[in-house]
């Protein structure tokens, strides 16, 4: 009994912390839409990479971690990057320019069905039951209600940005198979690795095609910029690794469908965005499939909590 009592306050505050990853990560969507209304695309989130890859860079010298030296490393860092924030933070910073960013969101949050298409597909670790089908089906059908009605409607643009995201949702999933293979390392390593490759691909590109130093952004974009960057990239990072050592599973799973109504209730708020009935049906299936998807994970870290 009075061990159940001693635990409860620490697995409240990480669960309010699981609740502040959510929160950050679903806030990103509504940075980004403030931050691409003036600076393009490849600069924001080539800023995005570099300033939050110097923060974890920081963090881990206060920490007294040093960063791998190893070449092999490096060129896994650099493929991790592609995977985990070049290509998919360009195509959405791209995406939102027409994009609502609660649309952003439940489109990207589909991320851990896709990691268990291409785990199955790849893998074949993962057993097929009723609840994790039920749960590709449902987040499938939420993408092709929002999806197929904009194709339907011929709203090209918007529809590409849509598509854009849902690929961008893929290659977050295969960064999620991808990461395994850096058990070996203090968690904050990969992610300042990858942020830094990613930085150090982007930011030639951006000084090439955009020329930051002619831009005038705004005000608002600049500190959306220094937000996403600060808080929902490098903070983010430093909660997700606490999160993932103290609630296992639960720090990995259950913000992608606590993030959905976070991000498209931001939107709604900051932005004056409204979802359409068939995106509302869309959102639903969405948090049903992804939760589907991820509850026997909770169930699972909540046994091992309790043991």
């Amino acid at each position: 009994m009075d061990e159940t009592h001693s635990q409860s306050p620490a697995i409240g505050v990480e669960l309010a912390l699981l609740l502040l990853l959510a929160t950050l990560w679903g806030g990103s969507y509504t940075f980004i839409k403030l931050g691409v209304t003036t600076i393009p695309p490849v600069t924001l989130i080539a800023a995005r990479t570099l300033i939050a890859g110097l923060l974890l860079l920081a963090i881990m010298h206060g920490r007294g971690l040093r960063m791998p030296k190893d070449a092999a490393t490096w060129r896994r860092f650099l493929f991790q990057a592609c995977l985990n924030s070049v290509i998919p933070w360009t195509l959405i910073a791209w995406a939102e320019r027409s994009l609502d960013a609660g649309l952003a969101t439940i489109l990207n949050s589909t991320s851990p069905i896709f990691t268990f298409c291409l785990t199955l597909a790849v893998t074949r670790h993962e057993k097929v039951g009723v609840r994790k089908l039920f749960g590709v089906v449902a987040g499938m059908a939420g993408i092709c209600l929002i999806v197929g009605v904009q194709a339907m409607a011929g709203l090209g643009e918007q529809l590409a940005a849509e598509i854009a995201t849902v690929v961008a949702t893929l290659c977050y999933a295969g960064g999620a198979i991808f990461s395994r293979g850096f058990k070996g390392l203090d968690p904050t390593a990969p992610a300042a690795g990858s942020l830094l490759c990613g930085a150090a691909i982007l930011v030639p590109v951006s000084l090439a095609v955009d020329r930051p130093w002619t831009l005038a952004p705004s005000m608002t974009s600049v500190l959306a910029l220094l937000a996403l960057a600060v808080f929902s990239t490098a903070v983010a990072f430093v909660i997700y690794f606490r999160v993932v050592q103290t609630l296992g599973s639960v720090g990995t799973t259950a913000q992608a469908y606590l993030r959905v109504p976070i991000g498209v209730a931001l939107g709604v708020a900051f932005l004056g965005e409204t979802l359409t009935s068939t995106a509302w049906i869309g959102l639903g299936c969405v948090v049903a499939g992804v939760a589907a998807m991820t509850i026997p994970a909770r169930k699972a870290a909540a046994l091992t909590l309790s043991s």
